[in-house]
Parts: C-alpha cells; sequence; structure tokens
C-alpha cells in the first residue's frame, strides 16, 4: 500500500480501533468483580498498543495526542450533536461550570489596548478584601509582567487562578499610581442565579442563567427572601438557560407542584426508565407563576418547563425553545479527558419528546437557530414547526406538542430594534462595553451615591450629554451613529442605564433596570395583573 492511501486510511482504522477497545474495555471492566485485575498494569491496551507502533514505525513524525483526540471527536460526529470528546485541557474549566463555583481572586476583567482592565471586583472576594477596585490595570502578576502585546485571557486566568488559600502579588496602575497588593485566593462561586428581586409590589422574579449543582440552593435562597416580601405571583425567567445538571431542575420543579406528581422521566436504549416525582410539599405550589422561554433555553430548562406546561402549573410565555431532549453522562478517562455520552432520552409528564431532528449532521442541527429567524419562526408563532401530528392534552384541556422545543402558550416574537447595521457593530467591535466601562470608572464616585438598583433607576437618565459622548466614542471606533433610528437610539439609551447598572450591582443590577422595558417582562405583568 503506497504512503498516500496508508495516510488516507490510517485515521479511520485508528478511529475503529480505539472505539473498539474502549467499549470493551469499558463494558468488560463494569462486569468484572472490584477483586479481579483482569487488567493488570503492565498490560498494554490495544489503543495503546496502536498509539505505541504509529509513534515508533510511522513514517511522519505524529503527535499522537492530537490523532487520538481527533479520531474521538470524528468518531462522534456520528452521533447525536451533544455526544462530545472534552480534552484534559478543557476539562476543569467545564467542570467547574457544573459545580458552579471555581478557586481565584474574584475579578472580572477585559483586555483593551493590550491591557488588562479590572471591570468588577466580586463582594466579599479575595480581591476586594484586598483592595482592588475596577479600573484598576494590572501590570504585573506574580512574576509575570502582563502589560503588553500578546497577552491573552486564557493566560491571565491561568496566572490568577490557584489553589485556595495560596497567595498571589500584583502590580496595579490607578490613574497615576503604582500599587502592588497580596491576594489570598479563595472559592469563586460562579453564580447560577442572576437577578432576585419584587418586580411589583405582588410580583417576584427570578432569573437563572444555567442548572449547575449550587442552582437549587441558590434559587431556594431566593424564593425565601421574596417570601418574606409576601408576593403572590412569581415570574420565572429562563430565557438564556442552556440547562446543565438535570436534577437541579428536577428540585425546583419539585417546589412548584403538589402531591407526587410525575417531573420528567429518562429512558434509553441501554437504560430502563428512570422517574423523577414531586416528593415534598414545594415553596410555592400555590401562587400564580410565568415561566419566560426563549430559543436559547435548552435541556434542563425544557425539563422545568414542560413539567409545569404539561401539569397547568405555569402560563409559558416568549418564544419555542431550542429543543434538546437528550441526556449525557460524563465518563472521566485515563489521560484526564472526559466523554459526555448521550444515554437517554428525557420525556416530560405527557410522554412529550421535545428533541429537535438531528438527522441531517451537526452543522445543519447548529443553523437551525438561525433558519428560525429566516423563516419568520422569531417572529410570528404560526411560522413554528412543531410535531403537529401528536397533539397532547394537558388535565385543563390545553393542546401541547412535541418535536423540536417547547412552544409557549403566550408567543412574544423577537426585537428586531437592534439588528441594524450600526447597533450590530457596536455589539461585534465591543464599542458599547467599552464605552459603559470607562464612562463608569470616570464617574464612579457619582455612581456610589446611589445604594441600590431602584434608586438608579430614578436617579440616572442618559441624557444629551451622556449620548454625546458615546457617540463620540463609536465615531473613534468608526461607528457613525448621526443616522440612527429612533428607535435604535431609544434602545442603546437603555442599554447604556442597564450597562452602568451591571457595573455598579453586576447581574442583579443589569436585569432590574433592563426589566423596566423588557417586552416579554411587560406581557408577563399584563398576564399576571401586576
Amino acid at each position: 500500500m503506497s504512503n498516500n492511501k496508508l495516510k488516507l486510511w490510517l485515521p479511520l482504522v485508528f478511529s475503529v480501533i480505539m472505539i473498539l477497545g474502549m467499549f470493551l474495555g469499558y463494558k468488560m471492566k463494569e462486569k468484572l468483580p472490584t477483586t479481579t485485575r483482569f487488567f493488570s498494569a503492565d498490560k498494554k491496551s490495544t489503543v495503546q498498543e496502536v498509539l505505541d507502533l504509529i509513534s515508533k514505525k510511522y513514517v511522519d513524525p505524529v503527535k499522537t495526542d492530537t490523532l487520538a483526540d481527533a479520531a474521538i471527536e470524528e468518531m462522534l460526529t456520528h452521533l447525536d450533536p451533544h455526544s462530545v470528546f472534552i480534552p484534559a485541557s478543557h476539562l476543569q474549566q467545564v467542570n467547574e461550570e457544573l459545580a458552579g463555583k471555581f478557586e481565584g481572586i474574584g475579578v472580572e476583567f477585559n483586555i483593551f489596548n493590550d491591557t488588562i482592565n479590572v471591570i468588577t471586583v466580586l463582594k466579599g472576594g479575595p480581591s476586594e478584601k484586598a483592595g482592588l477596585q475596577p479600573g484598576d490595570l494590572f501590570l504585573k502578576i506574580g512574576d509575570s509582567v502582563v502589560a503588553g502585546k500578546g497577552i491573552t485571557g486564557d493566560k491571565v486566568r491561568l496566572l490568577l487562578r490557584g489553589t485556595k488559600g495560596s497567595k498571589v502579588q500584583v502590580e496595579i496602575l490607578r490613574g497615576e499610581e503604582q500599587k502592588t497588593f497580596t491576594i489570598a485566593r479563595g472559592v469563586i462561586p460562579l453564580y447560577s442565579l442572576d437577578a432576585s428581586y419584587r418586580i411589583t409590589p405582588s410580583t417576584g422574579y427570578i432569573r437563572l442563567n444555567k442548572f449547575s449543582e449550587t442552582t437549587y440552593e441558590e434559587f431556594m435562597e431566593a424564593m425565601q427572601k421574596l417570601k418574606e416580601e409576601d408576593i403572590r405571583n412569581l415570574i420565572l425567567d429562563l430565557r438564556g438557560n442552556g440547562g446543565g445538571v438535570l436534577l437541579e431542575a428536577v428540585e425546583i420543579a419539585d417546589e412548584f407542584l403538589d402531591g407526587n406528581k410525575l417531573i420528567v422521566y429518562t429512558q434509553g436504549g441501554h437504560s430502563n426508565k428512570t422517574a423523577y416525582n414531586a416528593k415534598r410539599e414545594g415553596i410555592f405550589e400555590q401562587g400564580r407563576l410565568v415561566v419566560l422561554i426563549d430559543e436559547s433555553s435548552a435541556s434542563a430548562s425544557e425539563v422545568l418547563t414542560g413539567a409545569l406546561q404539561d401539569w397547568d402549573r405555569a402560563e409559558v410565555i416568549g418564544r419555542r425553545s431550542f429543543g434538546k431532549g437528550l441526556v449525557q453522562e460524563q465518563y472521566n478517562l485515563n489521560d484526564g479527558s472526559a466523554l459526555r455520552l448521550t444515554t437517554a432520552r428525557y420525556y416530560t409528564p405527557l410522554g412529550r419528546s421535545i428533541q429537535k431532528p438531528y438527522d441531517n449532521g451537526v452543522a445543519n442541527y447548529n443553523e437551525e437557530l438561525m433558519d428560525r429567524y429566516t423563516s419568520g419562526a422569531l417572529l410570528n408563532a404560526d411560522s413554528n414547526h412543531t410535531d403537529k401530528d401528536k397533539i397532547y392534552q394537558t388535565p385543563g384541556g390545553k393542546a401541547v406538542y412535541g418535536g423540536g422545543g417547547i412552544m409557549p402558550d403566550v408567543f412574544v416574537g423577537i426585537d428586531t430594534t437592534s439588528i441594524s447595521s450600526a447597533v450590530s457593530q457596536l455589539y461585534a467591535r465591543g464599542t458599547l462595553s467599552n464605552f459603559v466601562y470607562r464612562y463608569y470608572v470616570d464617574n464612579i464616585e457619582k455612581f456610589k451615591l446611589f445604594l441600590k438598583p431602584s434608586d438608579f433607576d430614578k436617579g440616572f437618565y442618559v441624557d444629551d450629554a451622556v449620548w454625546k459622548a458615546f457617540v463620540d466614542f463609536a465615531e473613534k471606533d468608526s461607528v457613525s451613529l448621526n443616522t440612527l433610528p429612533g428607535s435604535d437610539k431609544k434602545m442603546l439609551e437603555q442599554r447604556i442605564k442597564s450597562l452602568i447598572a451591571r457595573q455598579q450591582w453586576r447581574n442583579e443590577g443589569f436585569y432590574e433596570i433592563n426589566n423596566t422595558t423588557d417586552p416579554v417582562i411587560k406581557k408577563a405583568l399584563e398576564i399576571l395583573g401586576s
């Protein structure tokens, strides 16, 4: 066989051998008693033998780690879009997202003109205790000079993160003054709850951005505070929530459903049916509930929404959800990488599978959201495609459908105001966020006079002076706003105000201000009569 043919077939042959080796090894190990040592430490697996042969005998130099990763990834493209291989270099970050925490110093930063700018400092975190402030510029982290060309976000994170209790010395520039701080690293939460507050005297609002291992705990803490404020209605915002840990969504659903109602069940070709039911008295079983979803609400978000919709427990408002009805389990591999493999499908209490089709390939699957926009599915409810052949009926007589996501009970189309060319450039170039950051730092003492978002909402406006400063700033980024439509100008004024609030109170401030003009929020309040 010629060298060219060998190069062509080698990756495929290697993929087949590798998956067979992994599969057989896993299955045999699974069935053997724990005391059995069939796979002794000195006996190489088939996969390792192949890697060794390629490394020692192949005609050209080959990075076997890269070859192995590529073979696995290619293999998984023939399964579903959500079975993925996680390289060892990425696994820690993935696990931190699910765990809802990491170990570091507690700052949010951005890189402007090759300089690391401190955007926000976690309240009560290690950096705030040490004295860091928004607007500080990093010069050195440990022994590494970080001001200059070539610095990347990944490199900064690597330098700042470390074991809890370990210390890192940083040198910063604040105005014209250089300062040195020693920061003891700590456990930094990755909050899944963006905001929780009383949006009207009788209505509470909670927004979840994901489902991590801390989500239920965060949710319950927020609900306890809202209950103490005597709310009778609740808006649960799951827009943009891509899912996460299934059991966290189940626990939250239990807080809304009475009795032992079915919440979700899972079933796969190699896994038996597993049902998850409500099992305790919930914190909010009686009040009126609205759930907000959109095209980015997926997985665990759809589990929670589907259960509440099937039992007529909530009014669902927004746009059709993503349509991910597959359950993944993560298996850690010997080299520090992991395989996240689809093992089952989940079904809503009425038996709906809301997984959208993926038989046309991963690329087509990923482009489906763009197809919704071009087809009008994000603008009009009638343009959405669900499985109309299977109509399910809730106990209250409402028709719901499977296939391709959860359709809301009340449809609110996407706001097309912010899709003009000039606005798109502002986001693509980071002009808007850069302006807000610099404006906030320049006026930080003025903004500190506002003690809470509601005070800020009443006391700060994007007046002519602020708008002119923004227009001039955008002009330097080659974005002209002189002919901007009035609707876009109004939207941007509100966005500037919301982002300034985020600088002061993080996501809690952003959503409390942004929600005042959000059309989906307005529809929810209208339905609740609040």
